[in-house]
């Protein structure tokens, strides 16, 4: 399934959005409605970090790469080289991040009674969250992996945010937007990942541990030393 996903080193911009995506919303919230968006805005900084350290539960015990390529002809994959190892894969942060950023920018603007009126402020989020894991995939070159393993990492973070359901409309709604798979492909990867976020999901139910559907994934691929 992997190899069906082509490199496509110009999305770049859109694969080094997944920041400044939640940066824009919390800025939104700041001017809109200025002090008393100190506490939501704080609160949504703080989850940031929280989906470090949660990732960070799986990475600790099995590490995971893929192999990409080794592009310099653009500056901005220099940074990526430099910066951004290729590691901490299974499940993709910046999936995750970007998922918590439109739901959480949602969830926010509930509370303000303000959800109905600025839906085109929550779409814009939403596509980009589509966006940038879709380039997660074509530019950090990632295996199909990293994003169900990601909606099923956010749906135990917090389920009322991201609940199965709204995991699986995220996944319909991926390569729906004009791309560069081949004719099918699309709709193979939507169903890959919908199987395994099930798959996920399901063996989560009955595990005390939100990790064990991962790592018993992971762990016919490690590598023996």
């Amino acid at each position: 399934m992997d190899e069906r996903i082509p490199f496509e080193p110009k999305r770049v911009s859109v694969y080094l959005d997944f920041v400044s995506l939640w940066i824009r919303a919390l800025g939104f919230i700041l001017r809109r409605y200025g002090d008393r968006a100190i506490e939501p805005a704080a609160a949504l900084i703080d989850s940031m970090g929280e989906l470090y350290r949660y990732a960070a539960q799986v990475y600790r015990q099995n590490l995971s790469t893929t192999r990409r390529p080794r592009y310099l002809k653009n500056p901005r994959f220099i940074i990526i080289h430099l910066t951004d190892p290729h590691l901490l894969c299974v499940p993709s942060l910046h999936v995750m991040v970007v998922v918590r950023a439109y739901t959480q920018f949602r969830q926010i603007l509930r509370t303000f009674n303000e959800e109905d009126l600025l839906k085109p402020q929550i779409e814009e989020l939403y596509r980009g969250a589509l966006e940038i894991t879709e380039a997660v995939l074509y530019v950090k070159q990632h295996s199909v992996n990293c994003v169900p393993a990601a909606l099923y990492s956010m749906t135990r973070f917090q389920e009322e945010f991201f609940p199965p359901q709204e995991a699986r409309s995220f996944t319909q709604n991926l390569f729906r937007s004009p791309h560069d798979l081949a004719p099918g492909d699309d709709g193979r990867i939507r169903e890959y990942i919908s199987q395994l976020y099930g798959q996920f999901t399901e063996e989560g139910k009955t595990s005390e541990d939100w990790r064990f559907p991962i790592l018993k994934f992971l762990d016919p691929l490690r590598r023996r030393e």
